[in-house]
């Protein structure tokens, strides 16, 4: 059985010839191939540090199990889409509205672990259906509403408990990392999150020397005085060392908050496994299916453990563009410092101490960059919001999920915010569709622009897996 673990030599293995690409099933030499490996690590470090911080889960742990879920996805997709996953952003403010009603870590990785199997078996139905399965459920409409729910319910999380731990360190952090963003070029725009995080480090050392400790809440309700930059856990913490795990419990009323970003992970697949594949110029519309199940199974590992859940990561697309080396190789050398980085207890103690105010000065950019996505896939999809039937359940339900509307049914049971916002947006719409006069039902693409591709026939093994329904 090909698992796509062997790689010819590129070239001279040294550099891809003017106008070429390393393929996947290619590599460099091995020196430059850990290389580029490394380059794939600290390219994801600013979301995957930052993720599991927000959400309450260990950072090594995390790291660990990213590694573990890329060589998993590699191995699922036989070495033909080129990807690394890292935490799931999407989950920051479901951990936040479980944390906020009483649940604990276990709560949040159980009913995170719920929609990693959800997201599986959504993979298993692309494969045998195609992605028409997904449009009928979710046009982009819906989509494209609840990623924007998803992003914009987070912003009082930034408003009411990181900002205010230190607002002149969070505004400078926040306009370094932003023009970071707009003003680096190549690599370094797509690690602008990461150097945000050590330039925050930098000024919250800075502003200590200067100003001693600051006056204000310090993940606690009351105002105390502390030092910004807290290093005392780094000295105590070994060397070598596990990761801490722990077991998933189950609650229903946090597994209907989870559930909606479902749809976030399904779009952030189809638009990844899509840019690969315009980037690499080899079709990758039959992997679509098998990319969603391997994420879905990668992340109900890392949570039946006690690390966050997965997803693919733009910012490897950006190393990508800029190396043009499409490698696998490169991903399992990546997924090999990964998984040695989460054996370090004092990098994980490193990561623990962010100071707050930091958070407060990227969550401002990050948190809207999320919601945002939600835009670029209407823009995308040309969706029509002039129209009634989009715009109607689109609005209540992103006015719902950020402001945080509650719907009471019992003393013990509720729904409100993301969870109430999505069965919002997707009942409303298909309930509108079927009282909506002819007009308003034209016909809308796929999931984005490029998923059309997915219905038509190919090579790849989802695709053929279709043609035999």
């Amino acid at each position: 059985m090909d698992l796509g673990v062997r790689w010819k030599l590129h070239g001279d293995g040294k550099t891809p010839a003017p106008g070429a690409v390393v393929r996947p099933d290619e590599r460099l030499s091995w020196p430059r191939t850990f290389g580029l490996g490394a380059q794939h690590v600290v390219a994801m470090f600013g979301a995957s540090f930052v993720a599991p911080v927000l959400m309450g889960l260990d950072p090594n742990l995390a790291i660990m199990l990213s590694g573990v879920a890329t060589a998993i996805f590699l191995l699922a997709t036989r070495g033909k889409v080129p990807s690394y996953l890292g935490c799931s952003l999407s989950f920051v403010g479901v951990a936040a509205t479980i944390r906020a009603t009483g649940g604990d870590s276990a709560t949040v990785t159980g009913a995170v672990f719920v929609v990693g199997a959800a997201l599986f078996l959504a993979g298993l139905a692309v494969r045998r259906f195609g992605a028409r399965v997904i449009h009928a459920a979710m046009p982009p409409v819906v989509t494209g509403a609840v990623v924007m729910l998803i992003g914009f319910n987070l912003a009082p999380v930034t408003a009411s408990t990181y900002w205010p731990q230190d607002q002149w360190t969070a505004l400078l952090v926040m306009l370094f990392t932003g023009l970071a963003v707009v003003g680096l070029r190549g690599f370094f725009s797509r690690i602008a999150i990461f150097l945000g995080l050590i330039f925050g480090y930098g000024i919250s050392w800075l502003f200590d020397r200067l100003f001693g400790k600051i006056h204000s809440t310090a993940g606690g309700a009351e105002a105390v005085d502390h030092w910004r930059l807290d290093l005392s856990g780094v000295g105590k913490a070994d060397w070598i060392g596990l990761p801490t795990f722990h077991a998933p419990s189950f609650e229903w009323s946090a597994v209907l908050v989870a559930l909606p970003v479902l749809i976030a992970l399904i779009a952030e697949n189809a638009g990844h496994v899509k840019a690969v594949g315009e980037m690499t110029g080899e079709s990758l519309d039959g992997k679509l299916g098998t990319a969603v199940a391997a994420d879905g199974a990668a992340s109900m590992l890392s949570t039946a453990l006690g690390g966050p859940p997965n997803t693919t990561y733009s910012e490897n697309i950006g190393v990508m563009a800029a190396t043009r080396v499409y490698s696998t190789a490169a991903y399992w050398a990546a997924a090999l410092f990964a998984l040695l980085f989460g054996l370090c207890p004092k990098f994980g103690a490193i990561v623990a101490a962010i100071p707050g105010g930091v958070l407060g000065g990227i969550t401002v950019i990050l948190y809207g960059m999320i919601g945002l996505l939600g835009a670029q896939i209407w823009i995308n999809a040309g969706v029509d919001l002039r129209n009634p039937l989009n715009l109607v359940p689109a609005a209540a339900g992103i006015i719902i999920g950020v402001g945080n509307v509650t719907l009471k049914f019992t003393d013990d049971f509720q729904l409100s915010g993301i969870a109430l916002g999505t069965i919002v947006v997707i009942t409303g719409y298909h309930a509108l569709r079927a009282f909506a006069p002819a007009h308003m039902k034209e016909q809308e693409p796929l999931l984005d622009s490029g998923t059309s591709a997915y219905d038509s026939d190919g090579d790849g093994d989802d695709t053929a897996a279709k043609r035999g329904a």
